[in-house]
């Protein structure tokens, strides 16, 4: 197989990304999420993704080193995995361990597979990716899980003056990275990130759902993603202030029923399976875990130690 490579170019390239991904469902973690992650500013840095195409010019695999995140996203052709798959890991090694002290990069990356994908778990411990499934108190693993689009959603007591809506538009941003930031103790999320999700093809106002509080400010959101007959929860949270309110499952519900209403007839989350609060809550909701992800993660250390 000849394969040729270039650097990510600009947000024209993402469509061809996006339809790799969604052309094997079944073989990739990151699907119908990627207009979320494909907008982080990670892509601001051009170099810090890849293509790689056949002969014919058709795109075969790709692979990005998502900063906020710490991972590297991959999408490969099955067919071709056996010739590929090493050489994108390849390139993202290189490329962490290049950016390793700037601020692209990390003293550690982590790739994740599907348990019951041997061969792309074998090219990953070849090259140097140990899985973090039973390594003691860090222990890592994750689960993706399924909920049957129509499967009725129950309707859950909305505190008084609390208000369930769709994100104001881009007047709402900046409340809404506030809030994202809160919720998982990290200043990852940005207005340029933000405003990238709401000006991409894929985004649907609808599905990007708040639960405002009696004061004005964002309590919780849950942002769905649409394709087809399939839907998915990326990202869901909740103020700490507000827990009590259980105003997650509240946003979480509303976003169910409006991916009802659009034609969802398969909803998907992915969720750490350690976070028994994230996991119990999907579990109440429906979701059933239909796979395990494994999570595989090498070291680079620092080149200023």
């Amino acid at each position: 197989m000849i394969i040729t490579s270039r650097s990510y170019q600009d947000e024209a390239d993402q469509p061809l990304m996006i339809a790799l991904a969604r052309q094997y469902p079944a073989e990739h973690l990151r699907v119908l999420d990627l207009p979320y992650r494909l907008s982080s500013w990670a892509l601001d840095e051009p170099q810090n993704a890849r293509l790689w195409f056949d002969a014919g010019g058709e795109l075969v695999g790709w692979a990005v080193l998502q900063t906020p995140w710490w991972t590297i996203d991959i999408a490969c052709c099955p067919d071709a995995v056996p010739a590929l798959y090493g050489e994108l890991l390849a390139w993202a090694d290189a490329r962490a361990c290049q950016v390793v002290d700037t601020p692209s990069g990390h003293p550690t990356w982590f790739v994740m597979a599907f348990a019951d994908q041997p061969d792309i778990i074998r090219e990953m411990e070849t090259a140097g990716f140990a899985c973090q499934a039973d390594v003691g108190e860090d222990s890592w693993s994750k689960v993706f899980m399924r909920r049957a689009g129509e499967l009725p959603v129950k309707d859950y007591h909305i505190p008084p003056e609390f208000t369930v809506r769709s994100l104001a538009g881009e007047a709402e941003v900046e409340a809404y990275i506030a809030l994202h930031r809160a919720v998982f103790e990290t200043k990852n999320m940005t207005v340029e990130w933000r405003r990238r999700t709401l000006q991409h093809a894929d985004y649907r106002p609808d599905l990007d759902i708040v639960v405002a509080a009696p004061e004005g400010n964002l309590a919780a959101f849950c942002i769905c993603w649409l394709h087809g007959n399939r839907g998915q929860v990326e990202p869901l949270g909740c103020h700490a202030d507000y827990r009590r309110y259980a105003l997650g499952r509240i946003a979480l519900a509303e976003g169910l029923r409006r991916l009802q209403a659009a034609g969802a007839e398969q909803i998907f989350v992915e969720t750490d399976n350690y976070r028994n609060t994230a996991m119990s809550l999907y579990q109440h909701m429906g979701f059933q875990v239909i796979r395990d992800v494994w999570v595989y993660r090498k070291d680079y250390g620092s080149a200023s130690t």
